[in-house]
């Protein structure tokens, strides 16, 4: 494969588009339901199908592999921006605060954090994919494989994304009418049961992400929403939680300020135990010896000082706006600095062991670190806590993007280039998205509309270690406790149980998210994840191929909708 084109203007162009389209459609669904969905393989596929017949039709150069690398990146890179804070520790600082930042300063605030990842990455690269690396980074080699295969087959890049366009029209349709026409009911097994949630959501995007996370998480979900929204719900609905007299009206709302507390507790025990004792067996796998390696190439040697100043202005600039913007302590502000960069470590190690970036466990550890740094500050709590989450984030995105250019010989530093152009657009477009989405974000998150699972969780956490017990619900003390307990003993479980009976288990942190979200919205995803293992099932080989372009679509779909009527609604405000 050629490496001639490479950081071409048409593969950065290409990177940006579709990072510009892709990461309004994380932000929403990050909003949504708390996760967000890679998409290295979706910019790949949807690059190649464009450019090859372009070439074609219009006689241009070939669309080369290594100008795909470069674009999906780049795309990669702006849709990952929801690690930067978008979805948790910015709207809980504005649910603690009341205070909202503006537009320059979120976008300030989120490039800088997931920057300062990128030059992490950068220097971890040797060591984490060197020689003397056992890390097989899973996201990575999955997008490797799929370069390889489109670029062998080439046709099969656009089959997949004609599934992709397909489901993506089907799924923007139904919101759109839901939108636009007349809202969609949800179907529920029996009168009443709605305002505890117990419906079904007529959702594809929801669908969508069932099928992503598979049967064991879905099945989890449903558990959860069960035991939460079916069981414990009724019990303290009017008893233990006031509640409103209208009949009509959702109990959500009073309902989650006591159920996030068992679901949070449930969630962090399980996370932090397994990851723990994950880190404790493998932790003499995976690194190398930790060496500075630029890789810029000896044709460009006056640039190696370009990684190094990039670190450097990334660190100071994340530093000074935790100062500035949320008046934290320059000295905490500065520990922030090598805690990102541990934990970075951290989870750039989880990812290439298992795939799964462990964000949400490394913004519970270093809100529990900083919890003693800085007591009884919420606000420093969750801020410097961001900049380690975003920066793992990043971090880990880009170490599977340079396991992609491993395989085919690119270059690391055009990679990170990329990278860097990625976060610019991502921070750009993601704020613009969540702006529109939540103009109004105490008023409208931990909503039915709005759960926002990961906000409640930091908010949770921040409260807690800034006010201790009394932060808690009293009638929900106990519950908490034992949801802990049982979180940490599923996490060891999890940790130390052959792999052949992991996937037999039910997730724990999945069961507690479903305390946390409206049950409607576990019962949709438990669908989506059954649909999914029945196509399995019936037609293993074309589910292997279609099944993640299918899914990507339904989530794309409604999510390009909900955030142009978003964007729409903004747009008409008297105000805009």
């Amino acid at each position: 494969m050629s490496t001639n084109r490479e950081l071409t203007g048409r593969a950065l162009a290409t990177g940006v588009v579709l990072g510009a389209l892709l990461a309004p459609c994380n932000v929403y669904s990050g909003l949504k339901i708390g996760w967000s969905f890679n998409m290295s393989i979706i910019a790949l596929l949807i690059g190649v199908a464009l450019w090859r017949p372009l070439a074609r039709a219009f006689g241009l150069r070939e669309w080369t592999a290594h100008e795909s690398n470069i674009g999906q990146t780049t795309a990669s890179a702006a849709a990952s921006i929801v690690s930067g804070g978008l979805v948790a520790p910015i709207p809980a600082f504005t649910l603690i605060t009341g205070q909202a930042l503006d537009a320059p300063a979120l976008v300030a605030w989120v490039f800088t954090v997931s920057l300062l990842g990128v030059w992490i990455a950068w220097y971890l690269r040797p060591a984490l994919l060197g020689p003397a690396s056992a890390l097989r980074f899973p996201e990575g080699v999955a997008t490797l494989e799929t370069l390889r295969e489109v670029y062998a087959q080439g046709s099969e890049a656009t089959r997949r994304v004609a599934a992709l366009g397909a489901a993506a029209l089907v799924s923007g349709a139904t919101r759109g009418v839901d939108v636009f026409v007349a809202q969609l009911p949800r179907w529920a097994p029996a009168e009443g049961l709605s305002r505890l949630t117990l419906a079904i959501e007529p959702s594809w995007l929801l669908a969508g992400f069932g099928a992503i996370v598979g049967l064991r998480v879905g099945l989890s979900l449903l558990l959860g929403a069960l035991l939460a929204w079916g069981a414990i719900a009724p019990q303290i609905a009017g008893s233990v939680v006031p509640v409103p007299d209208d009949p009509s009206a959702s109990l959500f709302g009073p309902l989650i300020e006591w159920l996030l507390w068992p679901g949070v507790s449930l969630m962090v025990g399980a996370t932090l135990t397994r990851f723990a004792l994950g880190m404790w067996r493998g932790r003499s796998r995976g690194f190398g010896r930790l060496q500075v390696d630029h890789g810029i190439g000896s044709t460009n040697p006056a640039l190696a000082w370009v990684p190094a100043a990039a670190f450097a202005a990334a660190a100071l600039a994340a530093i000074a706006l935790q100062v500035l913007l949320f008046g934290i302590a320059p000295w905490i502000a500065a520990l922030a600095i090598p805690v990102a960069v541990m934990l970075a470590v951290v989870a750039a190690r989880v990812v290439g062991d298992t795939g799964i970036p462990p964000i949400g466990a490394i913004g519970k550890v270093s809100q529990l670190g900083f919890g003693l740094a800085a007591p009884g500050q919420a606000v420093a709590n969750l801020m410097t806590a961001n900049v380690a989450g975003g920066a793992a984030g990043q971090c880990a995105d880009l170490l599977n993007d340079f396991r992609v250019g491993q395989g085919i010989g690119a270059t690391p530093f055009r990679q990170a280039i990329a990278q860097c152009v990625g976060v610019l657009t991502g921070s750009l477009v993601g704020a613009a998205a969540y702006l529109a989405l939540l103009p109004d974000p105490a008023a409208m998150l931990l909503t039915e509309a709005w759960p926002a699972p990961a906000v409640a969780t930091w908010k949770a956490v921040a409260e807690a270690m800034a006010h201790g017990i009394d932060s808690v619900p009293e009638s929900a003390r106990a519950a908490m406790l034992i949801a802990l307990a049982a979180g940490c003993a599923a996490g060891l479980a999890e940790a130390t149980a052959p792999a052949r009976l992991v996937r037999l288990l039910p997730s724990a942190t999945a069961i507690g998210l479903a305390f946390v979200i409206p049950a409607s919205i576990s019962f949709t995803m438990a669908l989506g994840a059954l649909a999914a293992a029945a196509f399995r099932a019936v037609a293993p080989t074309l589910a292997a191929r279609f099944t993640v372009a299918i899914a990507a679509g339904l989530v794309a779909g409604e999510s390009f909708v909900g955030v142009f009527a978003a964007f729409a609604q903004w747009a008409a405000s008297p105000g805009s």
